[in-house]
């Protein structure tokens, strides 16, 4: 349930609040509105009489939540959640563009990309130096070589970093370079690692599983939460359907889906959700009048030499034209970049 505090609540209302729930056994994440104090307490409400808790001085409302997702649903926190990475704010009214390759091959790739989507308006560089790959044979990146270069082009450009973490091992050495973390599709309901991630108080963004359904995605989410991280960001990167004609089938409905059930900010994948280059700029049009709050896209230098995923990425000409043409779309759909 949520308990919703009235307009300056006093420290020693608080403390009585907190302590009549943690007393039942609740466990409590504090939730920061625009004008008032969210507490979310999880437990068994059979515990508690809802209607002496809400005679308790400081108490407006209580707002029992039916959905599993306690910590991320939207009755908790209407306004929704914004992310904050620097000067980057994602969840606001500014369409957060997070671009780069798909991995870091070699310090003058990186750095001509960062240099390329940096000059265009990107926010935030992508790369990753930890690849997951289908194939054991396949480049698996260049990890804590890959760390040091992303540093090296955030040095350079002032964009800050979004790289993915794929294993308990090397989380804390990932942690230490990146900005936000990146949990992929793969990993989504790898529960230990979506608990660590969550008690290390940084930025993550949870790309949607490929089989999984929105229900499961934002579950996924409160394992984050539950560890009291409450800076999660939402990523759509397409799920396997029948279809064969693209990578994945991007599924813009679960966008505007999850902007009316959870308060998290939600990102948009158009590279992964279709692995077809054409199909990037129209596809990520339509996620921005979806209502996404930014997109995370693949950009290289030179695409048909890249190591990793070629075929979705655009090339430097290709992402300066598309960031001209999301100027307009985002202020159709009441946001800027």
């Amino acid at each position: 349930m949520i308990i919703v505090t009235r307009k300056n609540i006093t420290n020693e209302d608080r403390a009585r609040i907190e302590k009549r729930l943690t007393d039942l056994g609740f466990k409590l994440h504090t939730i920061v509105g625009v004008e008032r104090l969210v507490i979310g307490a999880v437990g068994d409400k059979r515990l508690i009489d809802i209607h002496a808790l809400e005679s308790l001085p400081g108490v407006e409302q209580v707002v029992p939540i039916l959905q599993p997702y306690k910590l991320a649903s939207r009755d908790g926190k209407p306004e929704g959640t914004r992310v904050k990475v620097g000067k980057v704010e994602i969840g606001g009214d500014q369409l957060t563009i997070m671009a780069g390759p798909c991995a870091v091959e070699n310090r003058e790739q990186l750095m001509q990309a960062a240099t390329g989507i940096a000059a265009a308006g990107a926010h935030i560089l992508r790369g990753g130096a930890y690849k997951p790959r289908t194939s054991p044979y396949a480049f698996q990146g260049l990890q804590e070589e890959g760390l040091a270069i992303l540093a090296e082009a955030r040095a350079a450009t002032g964009l800050p970093i979004i790289t993915e973490v794929l294993n308990l091992p090397e989380l804390e050495t990932v942690a230490a370079t990146a900005d936000i973390l990146q949990i992929g599709a793969r990993n989504m309901q790898n529960f230990g690692l979506l608990r660590a991630v969550g008690q290390l108080r940084q930025p993550v963004l949870l790309k949607r599983g490929m089989s999984a359904t929105v229900e499961e995605w934002l579950m996924s989410a409160e394992y984050i939460l539950s560890e009291g991280n409450g800076q999660v960001i939402l990523c759509e990167r397409g799920i396997r359907t029948f279809e064969t004609a693209t990578r994945n089938t991007l599924d813009l409905s679960a966008v505007a889906l999850a902007k009316t059930l959870t308060h998290l900010p939600v990102v948009v994948d158009p590279s992964h959700g279709t692995g077809k280059r054409a199909l990037v700029a129209p596809m990520a049009k339509a996620a921005v009048i979806a209502g996404a709050d930014g997109l995370i896209l693949e950009v290289h230098p030179c695409p048909s030499e890249a190591l990793s995923d070629g075929e979705q990425s655009l090339d430097l000409p290709e992402f300066t034209a598309l960031m001209h043409d999301l100027k307009a779309v985002a202020e159709l759909a009441g946001k800027r970049i």
